[in-house]
């Protein structure tokens, strides 16, 4: 099945904690002059317009990063990623984790990028064309396990997929394990959407099973419309990079920060 497209969720609360995340983790890598390989097995088309009757329908961007930007200083990543994002595609987009990563890397290092679906693919190939990307049309745990371990070897992935397909919350701790297997210094970063009726859980057990000295952050926070299922978002970090769980309890206070009103200047 492939009817998801993330347009009507971008930019919502669970992208400001993965893409956050993604941007201080690719500015950690590139302050060392070795180059690095990126791979992102569930891409989306990249870059996103909330301006969009889509986006605007849904009301997630206007509940996320519409009120979260301001929690981030301006030398953060993030908004380094944000303000970029913008400078280029205009005042209404929304950097994906592909943007992200392609405006976080530099011209040494290697950007692989997998999406399947025949839409969004066709997206993501039209704006990545000026990446240097490697766009792959297929499986993105299939791609994952072809490219591993990859040239270079020192990189990260991220992990990113829809969940629409329930199987996914039995198959990704396989997923993760023979990948590791193959690539045991890459970074892993496993985004997740915490619902209601918690189905993430098992996956969890198995993924703290498999890798115990794995780094779990979440964050929780209320669902934007009647009827959402999604209560919170989480990231499950296989070899953490130093510096990593320091910054994603900085961002858990900034979530935290969420319901308190703006200050004024």
């Amino acid at each position: 099945m492939l009817s998801y497209q993330h347009l009507y969720h971008a930019g919502n609360l669970a992208d400001v904690q993965k893409h956050a995340a993604l941007a201080w983790v690719l500015d950690y890598l590139t302050r060392k002059d070795k180059p690095l390989t990126y791979i992102e097995t569930h891409a989306g088309r990249g870059v996103y317009d909330l301006g969009a009757d889509e986006a605007v329908k849904t009301g997630e961007a206007a509940a996320g990063i519409a009120l979260a930007e301001r929690l981030f200083p301006p030398d953060h990543p993030y908004r380094h990623r944000l303000d970029e994002a913008r400078a280029t595609y205009g005042p209404m987009a929304y950097p994906g984790s592909p943007l992200i990563a392609a405006l976080g890397l530099r011209e040494t290092d290697s950007l692989h990028l997998a999406e399947l679906h025949p839409q969004e693919a066709t997206h993501l190939k039209a704006v990545a064309k000026d990446w240097g990307a490697h766009v792959h049309q297929q499986d993105g745990f299939e791609l994952a396990l072809a490219l591993t371990p990859p040239t270079p070897r020192r990189g990260l992935m991220l992990i990113d997929p829809s969940y629409e397909v329930k199987a996914d919350y039995e198959t990704i701790p396989r997923h993760m394990a023979n990948i590791q297997r193959k690539w045991n210094v890459g970074i892993l970063i496993l985004w997740y959407p915490i619902l209601k009726g918690g189905a993430h859980g098992p996956m969890l057990k198995a993924l703290e099973t498999a890798f115990p000295e794995g780094l779990r952050h979440e964050v929780r926070f209320p669902p934007v419309r009647e009827g959402h299922r999604m209560e919170g978002s989480g990231l499950f970090v296989v070899n953490p990079p130093y510096g990593l769980a320091e910054e994603l309890q900085a961002l858990t206070s900034r979530f935290a920060r969420l319901s308190k009103p703006a200050m004024k200047p």
